[in-house]
């Protein structure tokens, strides 16, 4: 146990076992519901502002840039 955090889920029975053991996050983000999408969004939207982006910008444009910047940061 650790403070601050919730206890780990314990099944109550095998069939609650099985539904548990399908929790992953490879399903969490193949499903996408609605509030993972619109945390996707605002983290985007954060990232953008703190560079000073349009909020808008194209996942490609930001590889890029963030590619740019990782290139300078090396140079240094």
């Amino acid at each position: 146990m650790v403070p601050g955090f919730p206890d780990r889920l314990i099944p109550v029975d095998e069939a609650a076992a099985k539904e548990l053991k399908k929790r992953t996050l490879t399903n969490l983000y193949n499903q996408r519901p609605a509030w993972l999408q619109h945390a996707h969004k605002a983290l985007d939207e954060a990232v953008a502002a703190a560079y000073g982006w349009d909020p808008d910008i194209p996942d490609t444009d930001v590889l890029a840039r963030l590619l740019e910047l990782n290139h300078q940061r090396a140079g240094k």
